[in-house]
């Protein structure tokens, strides 16, 4: 059976599967680079565990106190040498990005302190934690002020603005490297390193924290190689490799760090408790296998984009732009458009093809949401994903795929939904 046959098999016309074949005969020197990047991600991931000596006995479970993990301090410790930076919290007990970025903000920040955002508004999940949408144990409720400087209309940093919103009780500077729900470009290690200097030349003792989700291992360095204090994300994202069945991380300063362990669990007790409970394996594998991963990810977002710019879509990054995440932002202006792509990516799903997924009111976001997610981990966005807010421009956000081909085939099922419901023209020229 010759690829076009068993892609038909899975649903995909042949109209479809040659005008994806068209648009990756022009992919190959992107690929390469991809490829590049993760062998550079690969070897340091490999040169950290060889040199924390990880063995067999670090993946030994623990219960209870978990008192003496050894295989979780590795773990952490890996984490801390691949990120170049002082010391990592590294827990299951860290339910998600916005917990892992909850707690590093809440550890930091005391009564009195303000937080402020140079890169405009917050994900949607942090608008509560933070006390933009009222909430209970808010950091607002706790006595912490914030404030934000908007990005200019190019998506650039709006220096003369920042300079004027840093203060006296400016504490935690919080820098979100992804888009989020917004159609901005997602910013590169160097542009949050230019920033990190800056607003560091104006009050040195200010704190920096990059929300890393979703930017793990696609350049070759990390915000923690250009001045982050802390650099948070989600293991069930990037660095999971697919494996991790939950948890989050924290890398940075020991003393911040050392205060997030006391805040995850109690004072006085810190990051010396906190049980593995038999999943350090899944943890140490999927952080080795991640580089790869994210490649095959990349690959997926860039062939999005290259396909829906063709079709006259708005995509953001465009098709040649650099990348700095896996997210792939696509504007389809319209709600049908939008539920016919998280079909279509729902129905190449290995988990879960056969549901259809419905817009509705997840909580944490100011408007419904529409997720397409046929994930071995629940909610696991390094695994093919799409989602998005119904509301203007109705852009939906991809992302994911453990290996390229399962994106590949994501990608030509979402077009697929959309031709069979007469929603797109082939021949471009769609709005």
């Amino acid at each position: 059976m010759d690829n076009k046959s068993i892609y038909q098999s899975l649903g995909i016309s042949p109209k479809i599967y040659d005008f994806g074949n068209e648009i990756l005969l022009s992919l190959k020197d992107r690929f390469d680079n991809i490829d590049k990047i993760a062998e550079i991600n690969q070897c340091k991931v490999i040169s950290a565990m060889q040199k924390n000596k990880v063995n067999a006995t670090h993946f030994s479970a623990s219960t209870g106190y978990g008192y003496n993990d050894n295989g979780r301090d590795v773990l952490e410790r890996v984490y801390a040498d691949t990120f170049h930076c002082e010391a990592a919290l590294v827990r299951p007990q860290i339910t998600c990005g916005t917990h892992a970025l909850s707690l590093a903000l809440s550890a930091n920040l005391l009564p009195g302190d303000e937080l402020l955002s140079p890169v405009g508004a917050p994900y949607d999940t942090l608008e509560e934690v933070i006390g933009i949408r009222n909430s209970v144990c808010s950091l607002k409720e706790y006595g912490v002020s914030y404030r934000q400087v908007d990005l200019l209309a190019d998506g650039s940093f709006d220096y003369e603005n920042i300079k004027k919103a840093i203060n006296e009780k400016t504490k935690v500077i919080t820098i979100q490297r992804s888009k989020g729900y917004q159609t901005r470009p997602s910013f590169s290690v160097k542009q949050i390193g230019e920033l990190i200097a800056f607003v560091k030349g104006i009050k040195p003792d200010v704190i920096c924290m990059v929300d890393n989700c979703y930017g793990e291992f696609v350049e070759t360095i990390e915000p923690s190689d250009v001045g982050a204090d802390m650099t948070v994300g989600s293991l069930i994202k990037n660095p999971g490799g697919g494996l991790a069945p939950i948890g989050g991380y924290i890398c940075g300063r020991q003393d911040l760090i050392d205060r997030c362990g006391y805040r995850l669990t109690a004072p006085g007790l810190g990051s010396e408790v906190g049980a593995n409970l038999g999943i350090l394996t899944s943890l140490f594998e999927g952080f080795f296998l991640a580089p790869t991963v994210v490649a095959g990810a990349l690959k997926g977002a860039v062939f999005a984009a290259n396909i829906y710019e063709k079709l006259g879509f708005k995509v953001v990054p465009n098709s040649t732009e650099s990348r700095h995440d896996i997210i792939q932002a696509v504007e389809l202006k319209s709600p049908q458009r939008l539920i016919a792509f998280c079909r279509g990516i729902q129905a190449a799903a290995p988990v879960d093809s056969y549901v259809t997924p419905e817009p509705w009111d997840m909580p944490g976001y100011d408007s419904q949401v529409i997720m397409a997610a046929g994930a071995f981990i629940q909610g696991s966005s390094i695994e093919l994903s799409a989602d998005g807010p119904l509301r203007e421009p109705y852009a939906v956000y991809f992302q994911g795929g453990l290996t390229w081909y399962h994106a590949k085939l994501g990608i030509l099922m979402s077009l697929e939904k959309l031709h069979q419901e007469g929603l797109i023209d082939l021949k471009g020229g769609n709005k």
